[in-house]
């Protein structure tokens, strides 16, 4: 190993030399490669520029990792100002050397109010191919695996945005990603949004989440997202995992079943939102027959008063209490599409939500009569407690499409709502007894092998409140949710890997 450059983006922030400084003051840094978008020069005799519109610039890099001199790029994706710890950057060298690593990262740390947070952050594994997975803002990269593995799977295209992420999925397919679960350093400055943003193009912070959150969505994000998909696409086709626009045909359910529909409505401890939710439910004007059934998983608020009250008078709702008590949402669920009294097709309602219009469950059948697919999945409005519209507003999911959608839904962390299934189909499946991502390892499931339906109209309304499950979470919280739906995507990589017929 003969030294550290370090990849260290420029847009004038305050705390740039000192960045730098510290930096050109280890032992183990050779050089610095700025980036910049136009009028930086450098002073300092080890530095260099290189203009580019982004960080994640794929012939930015490709000039990089031809000429760069070390056997190391450590590059700084924020705009931060980064307080090393003792020992930190010869720490994270040796994990990469031991390891063979074609990437390390570490936890690192955030001063937020003059107090020192831990952040810790996730292990790498083959589903955790999204574009957004975080790393933190500090990735250690091996020059030699990099141009090892752009030599054999091909440079970096002309990419705006989706340069870094077609690296890291490209040494990924032959060198460990390696997470080293120490604190390395403190993040003293936010993230600046902007050019030199994280690989999805978003920044970080408070404000910045819910768009983060939506990013693959936003008609602002188009171009952004159309090279991430194109890049995640060219990855699926590398690793045998990638499954061609042919689907199979919908089986006959060979069933008897009482009604055409039936809301499904898992609920715990909701006793302000159920009867709202129930009501929406109850108003959908039909051409058919359908019920409500609620899985009441215990309440203790309640909720259960509220639901035998509706139940003994309205005779559709369908008030189930599971005999089992360790049942997540998924469980609930399994309660309701196997109970005798469920209809041909299952229509999510969350028990805080509510349907937009009184016409949403028809036209969710209606797509199911004419388009033979295995699950219908509509478009949704963000509201707060008082019903009123609230940023982004609709996500409605236009970056869908049927030749490629399904392998696109493997970058991405959700797919939308309401989402209905044909009842026979979850039945010889099943839901994860899980409350978190039971819904998308549903949907990549049956993308598996069958069609989707899509309605681009707000069907559902999302409320947003400070009780909210997904409310206000913390790291630790956040991280376990986001390694569940990686490893959700590894088992399904896997799967249809095995589809393919591939063997490694």
């Amino acid at each position: 190993m003969n030294g550290i450059t370090v990849i260290l983006p420029y847009r004038g922030q305050p705390w740039f030399e000192k960045v730098q400084q510290d930096l050109l003051g280890s032992s183990l840094v050779r050089n610095i490669f700025v980036v910049h978008a136009g009028g930086f020069k450098s002073a300092q005799s080890s530095c260099k520029d290189f203009e580019a519109s982004s960080i994640s610039h794929g012939p930015l890099w490709n000039r990089i990792i031809g000429q760069v001199r070390t056997g190391y790029l450590l590059v700084i994706k924020d705009h931060a100002e980064i307080e090393w710890g003792p020992g930190a950057l010869e720490r994270l060298v040796e994990a990469a050397e031991i390891t063979k690593a074609g990437m390390a990262y570490g936890d690192y740390y955030e001063l937020q109010a003059g107090n020192r947070l831990e952040h810790p952050v996730n292990d790498y594994q083959p589903g955790s191919i999204r574009d957004d997975f975080q790393f933190g803002p500090i990735l250690l990269i091996s020059v030699f695996a990099a141009r090892s593995s752009l030599k054999k799977y091909g440079a970096i295209p002309e990419l705006f945005h989706a340069g870094l992420y077609d690296l890291r999925l490209k040494l990924s397919m032959d060198y460990p990603i390696f997470h080293l679960q120490e604190y390395l350093y403190t993040k003293t400055a936010g993230a600046v949004r902007g050019l030199f943003s994280p690989e999805n193009g978003v920044g970080e912070g408070p404000t910045v989440s819910e768009e983060k959150h939506f990013a693959y969505v936003d008609h602002r994000h188009q171009s952004v997202q159309r090279e991430m998909e194109a890049t995640a696409t060219a990855h699926l086709k590398r690793i045998g995992a990638w499954l061609k626009p042919a689907f199979k045909e919908v089986p006959l359910p060979g069933l008897h079943f009482p009604v055409e529909a039936s809301v499904i409505i898992p609920v715990y401890n909701r006793c302000h939102t159920i009867a709202d939710a129930v009501q929406s439910a109850l108003s959908q004007k039909t051409d058919f027959t359908f019920n409500v059934i609620v899985v009441d998983n215990h309440s203790t608020d309640g909720t259960t008063t509220v639901l035998s009250r509706l139940a003994g008078k309205f005779p559709a709702v369908k008030h189930l209490i599971p005999a089992r008590s360790d049942l997540g949402i998924g469980g609930c669920w399994n309660e309701g599409i196997f109970a005798d009294c469920c209809g041909r097709y299952a229509v999510q309602l969350d028990s805080d939500d509510l349907y937009s219009g009184v016409h949403s469950l028809q036209k969710i059948v209606d797509l199911f009569r004419s388009c033979h697919c295995a699950l219908v999945i509509g478009a949704y409005t963000l509201v707060n407690e008082r019903n009123e519209e609230i940023p982004p507003g609709l996500i409605d999911h236009r970056e869908w499409t049927d030749d490629n959608g399904r392998n696109n839904a493997l970058r991405i962390n959700g797919l939308g709502a309401p989402r209905a299934f044909q009842t026979a189909m979850l039945r010889k499946i099943g839901f994860l007894n899980v409350s978190y991502g039971e819904d998308y390892a549903m949907v990549l499931r049956l993308l598996r092998e069958y069609r989707l339906g899509r309605i681009y109209e707000s069907l559902y309304l999302c409320r947003r409140w400070p009780g909210n499950t997904d409310a206000g979470l913390s790291v630790e919280k956040a991280n376990r949710n986001d390694a569940f739906k990686d490893k959700i995507r590894t088992l399904e990589i896997l799967a249809r890997r095995s589809l393919n017929g591939e063997t490694k």
